[in-house]
């Protein structure tokens, strides 16, 4: 009798095209072949094939009888010890193979990774890493890793990949051509094409591998949406970061939530994951840029309804699991203009939090003296005596140095005189409350009393976005909370940075030399769930009339693909660019566009970092060059110094259209 997975794994190997070089060299690795890389690093943008060679290589894993690890790095936590006890068999059993898919989701963890883990490895073993981003350079370049480590960067089918792909789904020959001509060689357009199957790819209007050849493709593929609950059940998949059943149930309580998972579940662009089910990135921007705009109400209404969960969720997960649930739910609101104020959304140099711990007392003593001042310094360990578990440590994940330390204060009424009369900041505190609405005995108020960061002092950061996470979780645990405070030097700039979600109390206490603003929110005037609405403000939610939004990553890629069709007028005409705000006021948009975009180009060179860059987008997209290897050879550069200059232009280009997508044209003097 077959297997189920073995008839997976068969038809997997059926319906598989390409990747040859990277197959034979991971074939060799699992051989044993001293020639072979220890370690392969394989990157490219989002649909370009990654997942699918993953689960290529583990069937290939499987099939050679070695013990396997898949890790996904969207579900992968910031604290390397916690990515470690999930990879341990890597360290401990003789030949394990380890995947992690979505490296750009724990990219934080790479120094970390070369540093110290992977040198760790059992004997035999292989580990494959792929994502978004390319490796740190310095990787690549050290002599030491130069025959252990493979980095690829995934390119799009040959045409005759591309048939092969559309010969094996059955879609209809004369129809080839046409698929072909809008999907290129992009494998997820060509895989949604291929599962919708002939009469998904004889429509007109589909003409290029663009947002709307997905959002086009994704309507064939689910085709007339069964019902209305139907219908909301995508809402959720297009917002949560993972759908489990049990989230159906919770926010679509009248729905059979079994059903409705199941169907979603099949779906050809959901992914089944340990946390549930997770539409591909590009599918899932796609989904809700178009639910957005079609049904603007209802996708709000159902944002609302996941708060509502995560909220709920918020107040009986185990600790371990606050910052991910806090991070979750902001992660909703994350395009309002208040969270965007307090909010960095950055995983550079990513930190992790750990329990103060009495070795960590000096260095958190001096970052305090060096910050703000001897004072400030002896109430940190004041308070550290007085509340230890109130003291967060943050580390960086790469190196594990002691960069930031937090604390977020629980004091009962009424007052300790002690306290009053140590730091005064909680004495402003006390009497804000006494002056306004006091604190009843048996309620407590809440003080983020110190956030030092030396390197980023007070301004938005990672740290202060997991120490917000943490207040926040706390503040809808917590039961018998009356206040909530927060505590910053800088009080005109946190002034502005807080306004309509905490108020200014107008105090000033003097630590030292220096003054702080204490900011709150009385949480029994206004509720957690009250509070969370202010991010959810009418002026935020996008209007069907206007420039249809998007995000940067689909910005970006409407870029790239206007880029591709400079020198052809009739497809630069069908771009998605053309629909961005940056083109809705231009009279002949197709002309101007184009020549916003050639200039744009030029501009780079008036950036010193720009100069080669520009060199390498005019000889790949305005010079008529057949190829990259040809534009490559035009201005005399090795093809990969060119596709790194390449690279770089993309992504300054991409930075100033950006901007002025958000910002308009500038003035003109």
């Amino acid at each position: 009798m077959v297997s189920v997975g073995e008839r997976l794994s068969a038809a997997r190997g059926l319906a598989f095209i390409g990747r040859e070089e990277q197959l034979e060299l991971f074939g060799k690795a699992l051989t044993g072949d001293p020639r072979a890389p220890f370690a392969f690093y394989v990157f490219g943008p989002g649909g370009i094939g990654k997942s699918t060679l993953l689960r290529r290589l583990a069937d290939h894993a499987r099939a050679a009888g070695r013990p396997l690890l898949e890790l996904d790095g969207r579900f992968v936590s910031r604290d390397p010890a916690d990515f470690e006890r999930a990879a341990g068999p890597f360290l401990d059993v003789p030949g394990t193979v380890l995947l992690v898919d979505s490296f750009e989701h724990c990219q934080w963890l790479e120094s970390w990774l070369w540093h110290h883990f992977l040198p760790r490895a059992a004997d035999s073993t292989v580990v494959v890493l792929a994502g978004r981003l390319a490796p740190q350079p310095q990787w690549a370049a050290d002599p030491a890793w130069s025959d252990l480590l493979h980095v690829t960067e995934l390119e799009p089918f040959s045409e005759e990949q591309a048939r092969d792909l559309l010969v094996a789904a059955r879609i209809r020959p004369e129809l080839r051509a046409r698929v072909l001509r809008f999907a290129g060689g992009n494998p997820l357009a060509l895989s949604l094409a291929a599962a919708a199957g002939s009469a998904g790819c004889s429509r007109e209007e589909i003409w290029a591998p663009s947002a709307d050849v997905l959002r086009t493709l994704l309507t064939g593929l689910i085709g007339e949406v069964p019902t209305a609950a139907h219908r909301r059940a995508l809402e959720v998949a297009a917002q949560a970061h993972s759908t489990s059943e049990e989230l159906l149930a919770a926010v679509l309580p009248d729905e059979d939530a079994h059903l409705l998972f199941s169907w979603l579940r099949d779906l050809p662009f959901i992914e089944s994951t340990r946390q549930g089910l997770h539409p591909h990135d590009a599918a899932r921007e796609t989904l809700a840029a178009d639910l957005r705009w079609r049904a603007p109400n209802a996708f709000v209404t159902m944002r609302r309804r996941l708060a509502d969960e995560y909220l709920r969720i918020l107040r009986e997960a185990p600790e371990e699991r606050v910052w991910t649930v806090t991070d979750e739910l902001f992660h909703l609101f994350r395009e309002g203009k208040t969270l965007a104020r307090l909010r960095t959304w950055s995983r550079e140099e990513e930190v992790h939090d750990r329990p103060l711990h009495p070795e960590d007392l000096d260095v958190v003593l001096r970052m305090a003296e060096e910050t703000e001042g001897t004072a400030s310094a002896e109430l940190v360990r004041y308070w550290a005596r007085r509340q230890p578990g109130a003291f967060s440590v943050y580390r960086l994940v790469s190196t594990g140095r002691i960069v930031a330390f937090t604390a977020r204060l629980a004091l009962p009424a009424p007052p300790d005189p002690e306290d009053l009369a140590t730091d005064p900041v909680v004495a402003a505190a006390w009497e804000h409350t006494d002056a306004t609405a006091p604190v009843s005995p048996g309620e407590h108020i809440g003080i983020s009393r110190f956030s030092v960061y030396p390197e980023r002092y007070q301004v938005p950061s990672r740290v202060i976005d997991l120490s917000s996470s943490r207040a926040q979780a706390e503040s809808a645990r917590a039961r018998g909370r009356a206040y909530g405070f927060a505590v910053w030097r800088d009080a005109e700039a946190w002034a502005g940075r807080v306004e309509g979600t905490l108020g200014d109390t107008g105090a000033r206490p003097r630590v030292g030399e220096h003054t702080y603003g204490l900011f709150c929110v009385d949480w029994r005037q206004e509720p957690v769930e009250a509070w969370l609405q202010r991010f959810i403000k009418a002026p935020d939610v996008p209007v069907r009339s206007g420039p249809s939004p998007v995000s940067r990553t689909a910005f970006d890629q409407a870029v790239r693909e206007a880029l591709t069709h400079w020198r052809d007028a009739g497809a630069f005409a069908a771009c998605a660019l053309m629909r961005a705000r940056l083109a809705a006021d231009f009279g002949d948009p197709v002309e101007e566009l184009r020549a916003l975009l050639r200039q744009a180009v030029d501009d780079l060179a008036h950036d010193p970092r720009g100069v080669r860059a520009r060199e390498a987008l005019t000889a790949g997209y305005f010079s008529g060059a057949p190829t990259q290897e040809a534009a490559a050879r035009r201005i005399g550069l090795p093809f990969g110094t060119y596709r790194r200059h390449l690279r770089q232009g993309l992504d300054l280009l991409g930075e100033a259209l950006w901007q002025r997508e958000l910002q308009g044209p500038p003035e003109t003097p």
